[in-house]
């Protein structure tokens, strides 16, 4: 019998989203992969899939009823290893795997970016906060992915057995790559924009952390003096609406593109000239990684995600949420030189060089092995004391 891992989130699109490669390492090692989560996406790599009613909000009703089957999953299925992820994925699983790890079930969590941090809410602080505390003494791995939730949690003695700190989820930097001057004009002409407009791209939800609203007022202070300037905005969400009322009322309907939801991020990137991103919180953003793969250079807002990935004035700015005036200042001198561009650019090509997708695969590898080591060695104990 193959030993077994399952992952388990929110919702199956996480996996497609972010996991794959890691799923695909598994059935590489002659393991057994299974998923837990809300959803009938099919998923490659995948032996067994479980759609489990999880919702988002943590006092849903619906949880009781998915964390009572993935309780039943886990106690059938005999897993040696669960790898949870997101919020509710990472309170369901490690509350139904009690049981389990006193069996030897190794349960791992990654947070993508706790709730709580420098500069979140005090709601965000007294909810989040002991929650995540308590199930870490469920859990025998942490993972988190920014330098900042890692210091966190040793510093405030979460009490998992092991904390560990990976690059991100990684970025194929296969598919996020600059691209030759032509192809960069011939994919502007088939996105029907002029090869001497400036592109800057963003590519969130339409949501309050968002905070698309500050890009657009600071577009607004300078659009007279940068003309040809294009804002792209990928994503759909519920303030999508609001927020393309408000351009309009700034007068930007000649500047902002609202293309929806996207899945052709990486020629968008490539034509661009500058990402930009505005929001209020972020464990580890992908939008910035992918852009920084693309070799554009980086203005957004200062959060720990932003700040571990732009070095000030190296790859980019990273700028306070209220400052809408330092905003429209370090876009205009962005869009103004070609030179810095390109001097910016290069130098967030060399940071990807840790959070690509090969870096990770062997961080997370020398995770997952030294529990595979352990579960080999525990079984041939269980061989020795049974027949030597």
């Amino acid at each position: 019998m193959p030993n077994k891992i399952l992952f388990c989130a929110t919702v199956d699109y996480h996996f497609k989203a972010f996991h794959l490669p890691m799923m695909e390492w598994f059935k590489q090692q002659g393991w057994e992969v299974h998923v837990a989560a809300k959803g009938e996406l099919d998923l490659p790599f995948v032996d067994k899939k479980f759609n489990l009613p999880i919702e988002r909000s943590p006092i849903h009703l619906q949880n009781i009823k998915a964390y009572q089957e993935l309780k039943q999953i886990i106690k059938q299925q005999k897993y040696s290893i669960i790898h949870c992820h997101t919020p509710m994925g990472g309170v369901l699983a490690r509350l139904a795997a009690q049981s389990a790890r006193k069996t030897g079930t190794k349960v791992i969590y990654t947070a993508h970016g706790f709730h709580f941090c420098k500069g979140a809410s005090l709601l965000n602080w007294s909810v989040y906060y002991p929650i995540e505390k308590m199930l870490s003494s469920l859990t025998d791995c942490l993972i988190t992915i920014n330098e900042e939730d890692y210091e966190l949690a040793v510093s405030r003695g979460f009490k998992a057995k092991e904390i560990a700190h990976v690059h991100g989820v990684g970025v194929n930097a296969i598919r996020f790559k600059p691209v030759q001057k032509i192809e960069k004009w011939r994919l502007r002409q088939e996105y029907e924009y002029r090869t001497d407009d400036i592109l800057l791209f963003y590519a969130a939800e339409f949501n309050k952390n968002k905070n698309h609203e500050l890009l657009l007022h600071a577009l607004a202070l300078i659009k007279d003096q940068v003309p040809s300037t294009k804002l792209l905005l990928a994503g759909k969400g519920p303030l999508l609406e609001s927020t393309q009322l408000l351009a309009s009322r700034l007068g930007l309907d000649h500047m902002v593109h609202f293309l929806g939801f996207r899945n052709d991020i990486d020629r968008l990137l490539p034509m661009s000239d500058i990402a930009v991103a505005s929001s209020l919180r972020e464990g580890l953003p992908v939008n910035i990684m992918e852009a920084m793969s693309c070799g554009l250079p980086i203005v957004a807002t200062q959060n720990r995600g932003h700040s571990e990935l732009i070095v000030e004035g190296e790859n980019g700015f990273v700028l306070a949420p209220s400052d809408t005036d330092l905003f429209a200042i370090r876009m205009k001198q962005l869009i103004e030189s070609a030179e810095l561009r390109q001097q910016m650019g290069m130098s967030s090509m060399q940071r990807m060089k840790m959070y690509n997708s090969l870096q990770v695969e062997q961080e997370l590898g020398g995770i997952y092995k030294s529990y595979m080591l352990e579960e080999q060695n525990e079984a041939e104990s269980q061989y020795r004391r049974a027949y030597i």
